[in-house]
């Protein structure tokens, strides 16, 4: 089954003991949904696709921004603005031309959802947020497909082979989503740019063992990863009868999307864009609801500082706020401006207060633009 050329890319998967030809002709006949083309679908579809699995599907609604390139790597300079589950694809066959690769520029939603993990063999969840990862999971346990999961934050990691032959699933390690707001969007957590590698790298690791019928895949077990100090920990993790408990998917969506994806229209009630702040910049009061650390990078203009947590009991007269002021407030990317936004109104008596939409991300961009 395997092509002549075939025979000569894989030749050293075709002489590795305990892989062989069987195990490289099982890839060719395999198909693998991977959703989400970010610092985790990067690279477990790099490794995927060299590998040889026969069908990568790639699902993606968003386009190449130039703050994904420090750690989505299929991606260039050149590519901003683009769709990326289109220009993942083009790189991809490009890499390998052997191998079937299906671009969809949508979100995984579910309305989707049960028809493109019925059609795979294993998922590689890449996503970036609760409500994808409860959807992916659910999805799995209706079709009965296996899922490799990894999410990252900061320095750290986490990565696991869920719903495999009766294992745990995601709900037996979170049973059910944080309620919204409770931690922060993909685009203000923040990201040491090469962890996503590593784990987006595990997570092609584990989808070859399943697919190629190898190795002890990484089920029961949760790999934790800390950068900083390069520890590894693996805890164990029981599968519960309870989380297999599904009937129907959850709406759209469960938890919080990440706002920057969720193509959610300008409210001009509620948020200023950057060339709308910068037009009025000198008339309004503005608050920095960052943390110091973010602060650290820059600020617009001469706006207070006052973290998002200590927003609602601060004496902002003290600080030479006034609550009947034009008001503007802004984080990194504008997810907690929007409950900054309703904590000034319902704690502090602001009556004219807007969020920056975008945050400052949004603004630094609009300042290279120039």
């Amino acid at each position: 089954m395997l092509s002549a050329a075939e025979l000569v890319r894989y030749q050293r998967h075709l002489g590795l003991a305990g892989f062989g030809p069987e195990a490289q002709t099982k890839l060719k006949a395999s198909s693998v949904l991977v959703v989400g083309v970010g610092g985790l679908g990067c690279p477990a579809l790099l490794y995927l696709a060299a590998a040889g699995v026969g069908r990568l599907v790639v699902i993606d609604p968003d386009r190449v921004e130039l703050s994904n390139l420090q750690r989505q790597l299929l991606f260039t300079t050149e590519d901003i603005g683009q769709p990326k589950a289109k220009t993942a694809a083009h790189r991809l066959r490009a890499l390998n031309p052997e191998i079937v690769i299906e671009a969809i520029v949508a979100r995984f939603e579910r309305a989707n959802a049960l028809a493109l993990v019925g059609a795979a063999d294993v998922v590689v969840d890449g996503s970036d947020n609760f409500a994808t990862r409860y959807l992916v999971n659910d999805a799995c346990v209706l079709a009965g497909r296996p899922f490799v999961h990894a999410a990252i934050q900061g320095f750290e990691g986490q990565a696991s082979v869920f719903n495999w032959r009766g294992g745990p699933t995601y709900r037996c390690l979170f049973p059910a989503p944080p309620p919204p707001g409770a931690g922060p969007s993909c685009s203000e957590a923040g990201v040491l740019g090469v962890l996503p590698g590593m784990l987006g790298t595990l997570q092609a690791t584990e989808t070859i063992k399943l697919l190629a019928g190898i190795g002890e895949p990484l089920s029961g077990r949760v790999l934790l990863w800390d950068a900083w100090s390069l520890s590894i920990r693996i805890i164990a993790l029981t599968a519960d009868p309870r989380s297999r408990m599904i009937t129907e998917l959850p709406p759209d969506p469960v938890g919080e999307v990440c706002p920057a994806d969720s193509g959610k229209p300008l409210d001009l009630r509620e948020e200023l864009d950057a060339d709308a702040l910068r037009a009025r910049l000198s008339d309004l009061q503005l608050i920095d609801v960052r943390e110091t650390p973010e602060r650290a990078s820059g600020a617009i203009g001469a706006s207070v500082h006052v973290p998002l947590d200590r927003l609602a009991t601060v004496d902002l007269l003290a600080l030479g706020l006034e609550p009947s002021r034009p008001t503007v407030v802004y984080c990194s990317g504008g997810v907690r401006s929007r409950r900054a936004v309703q904590a000034l109104r319902e704690k502090q008596g602001f009556t004219d207060v807007r969020g920056l939409h975008g945050g400052y991300q949004a603004w630094m961009a609009r300042l290279a633009a120039d």
